[in-house]
């Protein structure tokens, strides 16, 4: 099969590589789409230690089951389906306590680093268990499906934030990941939706995708501008999208005391925090990893178009135009979000 290899940092090939394995519990799938993620760009150059080449990255995919492993439970070829980019055993201690993003065995498709190397699905076929396999509405289309991934990061993040009717959330970061929180929190009870970014073109858009207020740290005062709109207590939860120290203190600052920040960003691998304002205003900071089984909701809030993905993809590819695409987003060509690959045509 063909697949689009990183065979050095910054350096990708489109090789023939054997057909994967197919287990006894394994679902073959021949991908007809997949998305280019922000964490495949951060790691094609070494810096996050877990895309070690030689790697086929890719984790946000859809496809055409082509064959079942014996054991396979619930499938058959030519399912239209999508699948987690987590690879988890579902008898594990987290996992039994629906903590499969937390599973000690937890291997990430497309990811290559000291503990383990699982090639993803930037290829013509991919094989994965059958228990994070899930079969796609029938008006679903693969390029919408290769977005569940995203959308579910931000609804297991809302999930784990308690919400109450009236809230002002606050969203730090409008990326795609900040896009689709926003979308998510307009399913909720919260009354104002606040998107603070660097680039008014992107809060541009936070607003049309929902949020009710919109500033740009780089030219206001966002925290003050929060207050001002917030009786001056400051939001009631907040998502922080980015992941460096500057904007992790922007969402301290900005919530009101007792409230929620949700960390979904992690650019950085470590930063000081201003312990003395969490403890005294009794922050509740928490981070949030993947999802947990969140696909069927996810899967539901785009077929019913709660969830808008299409406007997001800005451009599909070929396996061999991915080395180029790949090198276009780590240069952060202006206007260009999400790539999605078609390894299959």
């Amino acid at each position: 099969m063909k697949a689009l290899v990183m065979t050095g940092y910054k350096e990708f090939e489109v090789q023939d590589l054997p057909t994967p394995a197919v287990a006894a519990h394994d679902v073959l799938i021949r991908v007809q789409a997949c998305g280019i993620c922000g964490s495949d760009v951060h790691g094609m150059d070494g810096s996050t230690g877990r895309r070690r080449p030689p790697v086929v990255m890719g984790h946000e995919a859809s496809g055409i089951v082509e064959h079942v492993g014996p054991d396979a439970v619930g499938y058959h070829s030519g399912d239209r389906v999508t699948f987690d980019s987590t690879i988890y055993n579902p008898s594990s201690f987290f996992s039994r306590r629906g903590m499969i993003n937390l599973c000690d065995d937890r291997r990430v498709l497309g990811v290559s680093c000291e503990d383990y190397r699982q090639n993803g699905a930037f290829a013509e076929l991919v094989s994965v268990p059958d228990h994070i396999v899930y079969r796609l509405p029938e008006s679903m289309t693969y390029d919408q499906a290769a977005l569940v991934e995203p959308v579910s990061i931000a609804v297991h993040a809302r999930t784990l934030t308690p919400i109450e009717p009236g809230d002002t959330a606050l969203v730090i970061g409008t990326g795609l990941i900040g896009l689709m929180m926003i979308q998510v929190l307009k399913q909720t009870a919260v009354e104002r939706i606040i998107a603070v970014d660097i680039d008014d073109g992107k809060l541009a858009v936070a607003r049309e995708m929902g949020a009710t207020d919109a500033f740009n740290s780089k030219t206001t005062d966002a925290t003050a501008e929060i207050k001002n709109v917030t009786s001056g207590r400051g939001a009631d939860i907040a998502f922080e999208a980015v992941g460096i120290e500057p904007t992790v203190r922007l969402a301290i600052a900005s919530v009101r005391k007792g409230a929620t920040v949700t960390l979904i960003g992690n650019l950085a691998k470590e930063l000081a925090l201003p312990l003395q304002q969490v403890v005294t205003r009794q922050i509740r900071l928490q981070g949030t990893c993947a999802s947990a089984g969140e696909y069927p909701e996810c899967l539901d809030l785009i077929s019913s178009g709660k969830v808008t993905v299409d406007r997001f993809i800005s451009a599909t590819g070929s396996l061999d135009e991915g080395a180029s695409w790949f090198q276009r987003l780590y240069q952060q060509e202006p206007g260009l979000m999400k790539v999605v690959l078609k390894p299959n045509g």
